[in-house]
């Protein structure tokens, strides 16, 4: 019999809070009515989290608890939650309790409606910080939803609902696990967004500031264009390339403008432009045979790994 839900949870010094965060987030899956599993992985925590989770999965056999080596980071202690999860559904959570685990229902009743993807939406999260938090949270996410084309109000809720073939054969890196319902929309998922609870940490301190904000925008930059260009990036070399060469024409064509006028009295050697034009023609040939060089290294990827170049949704009547 197939699992139907996990709930994945990464999690880093917060022994206070586990025991609560397990035993709420155990009855939410169970007025489901639906068969889970609890993963909970344990981001190398200096505290006593190691223990505490260790002493909780004894009598909790849908416990499953993950240790890793050292503190890598939520984005890959929720890759590793996830590459072990087995449910048909995995729902992502902080450990932290400032999501409900009790709007869990209420994503996966959304996700029955036909979505890939839930995301929760603290809606009432900055309710009277409106100068310090509130609009600079609301900007981040703007521009975030402006670059991946996706808009979602709050990209920073950890409380999302997968399933299961759209979160795992995505890769996991840096910061990334903030882009997930951005990157699955660019394959092709159905996108939905639900406000959900919120409240603040009652134990331990937030490991977020506002320092992350600029790596952030920096990963959500370099994944769109990984993702956009990856399989064709002689449509962006190339495109760079022309631009440049266009330009190395155009300097060229002020050069010999200025070479047979008599409108100016300065030959135009004594100009920049044709060492402008050495350089943009050069630059926009380096480019173009970037472009090709890149080609043959995606070409080579692809057969060598025999990776497909499309992913199907769904079949029919085949054998």
């Amino acid at each position: 019999m197939s699992l139907s839900l996990s709930l994945v949870i990464p999690v880093y010094n917060e022994s206070e809070s586990l025991q609560e965060l397990v035993d709420r987030s155990v009855k939410a899956l169970q007025a489901t009515g639906r068969s889970f599993e609890v993963i909970v992985v344990n981001d190398g925590s200096r505290d006593t989290t190691n223990q505490v989770l260790n002493d909780l999965a004894i009598s909790r056999p849908w416990l499953r608890v993950l240790h890793l080596r050292k503190n890598y980071g939520q984005t890959a202690a929720i890759a590793a939650g996830v590459a072990y999860a087995a449910g048909e559904t995995i729902i992502l959570s902080d450990g932290d309790l400032e999501n409900y685990p009790e709007d869990i229902p209420m994503l996966l009743k959304k996700l029955d409606e036909g979505y890939d993807v839930v995301s929760g939406w603290r809606k009432e999260r900055w309710k009277g910080q409106q100068f310090t938090r509130r609009w600079p949270s609301e900007a981040a996410n703007a521009l975030i939803s402006r670059i991946s084309g996706l808009k979602l109000h709050d990209y920073g809720c950890t409380l999302k609902a997968y399933r299961a073939e759209v979160i795992k054969g995505i890769r996991m890196y840096g910061d990334m696990h903030r882009f997930i319902p951005a990157y699955a929309a660019w394959q092709g998922a159905r996108v939905a967004e639900l406000p959900v609870r919120y409240t603040p940490r009652k134990h331990g301190k937030s490991k977020y500031g506002f320092n992350r904000t600029f790596k952030v925008v920096l990963d959500l930059v370099a994944l769109k264009f990984l993702t956009k260009y990856f399989n064709k990036p002689m449509h962006f070399f190339g495109a760079m390339g022309l631009a440049s060469i266009f330009l190395g024409l155009i300097a060229g064509a002020f050069a010999v403008y200025f070479k047979i006028s008599t409108a100016y009295h300065k030959d135009f050697i004594q100009t920049p432009l044709p060492v402008l034009m050495a350089l943009f023609v050069i630059l926009g040939a380096v480019f173009v045979l970037m472009g090709l060089l890149a080609e043959m290294l995606v070409r080579t990827y692809h057969e060598s790994q025999n990776k497909p170049t499309h992913e199907v949704r769904d079949k029919k009547n085949f054998v």
